[in-house]
């Protein structure tokens, strides 16, 4: 008789109580998972359809070409107002925030550091809708401004700075200190090392924070009808006393008109506001790859 007939067949010993235990708990988190995930999704995908469908449809020549009459008309103030109040913004977030980066950075650690870190995490965590009210007190009214350009510049001015001055320092700090240490070795002056070595270093983080950052003022309302105010037509120049139209105000006001045409307005101008801020965060998405593949 051959050997392998003397082979008895192998067989796998019984799972154990608690094997069995554990497999039935991770597959039951595995499915809780999914359903969550499903729950973010799914609302998520909703929305974007629902306003990306209508939205579309709403598209014409005449929405970019024509200002608003009353719920009616084209958007063009109301996108021409976006732009430039994001764009003043900007200009007064950008210095002040990179600024207070540099300085949190570079020369942060102590107490008056300390003192603006809590600071920016505390306006942060401010409801814009604050933000925006302390504005109309201070700006709109006490120093008689109105509702204006310059009034909703600075208040979202105010409202992203702290986000980019804490991007800023994060970015900053992931410079490695070897370089800064090599540029003074060379004779380097303080002002040399942080505007041409450790700045350039940290760029990428720097413009990923100007664009979340952008991102956000884009997308605020509450702030923007304290400041801003709104108008039909398009801005013609005047920082006081002028409210200026943005596209925030036509989603949050003409969705509540009865009529068809407010309606399409709406979407069509949620729409833009989704499509440029899914355009910058790719932009930022870009830059981080770029900045992991040079890395």
């Amino acid at each position: 008789m051959s050997a392998s007939a003397n082979l008895k067949p192998v067989t796998r010993p019984a799972r154990s109580l608690h094997e069995l235990r554990r497999t039935i708990i991770s597959q039951i988190g595995w499915i809780a998972c999914g359903l969550a995930l499903l729950c973010v999704i799914g609302p998520l995908v909703d929305i974007v359809g629902v306003v990306a469908y209508h939205g579309l449809a709403a598209f014409s020549g005449k929405l970019f070409t024509a200002t608003s009459n009353g719920v009616a008309g084209g958007l063009l103030n109301a996108i021409e107002g976006t732009f430039v109040v994001s764009l003043f913004g900007m200009l007064i977030a950008v210095p002040v925030g990179i600024g207070t980066g540099i300085y949190l950075s570079e020369y942060g650690s102590n107490r008056i550091g300390a003192v603006i870190r809590f600071l920016a995490d505390v306006l942060t965590g401010t409801p814009s809708i604050v933000l925006g009210y302390f504005s109309y007190i201070v700006f709109v009214t006490s120093l008689g401004w109105g509702f204006s350009l310059l009034a909703a510049a600075i208040t979202l001015a105010i409202l992203i700075v702290p986000y980019l001055a804490r991007i800023t320092e994060m970015a900053l700090r992931q410079v490695p200190v070897a370089m800064r240490e090599a540029a003074f070795a060379l004779g380097a002056t303080e002002p040399t090392v942080v505007f041409k070595v450790v700045l350039p270093g940290a760029a990428s983080g720097v413009v990923t924070g100007a664009l979340l950052a952008l991102a956000i003022s884009v997308g605020e309302t509450a702030p923007l009808i304290y400041t801003a105010g709104w108008s039909n037509f398009l801005w013609n120049g005047h920082f006081m006393n002028e409210p200026v139209g943005y596209l925030t105000y036509v989603i949050w006001t003409f969705i509540e008109q009865p009529n068809a045409q407010s309606h399409a307005l709406a979407f069509a101008a949620a729409f833009l506001v989704m499509l440029v801020v899914l355009a910058i965060n790719i932009g930022v998405r870009l830059i981080l790859r770029r900045n992991t593949r040079i890395a």
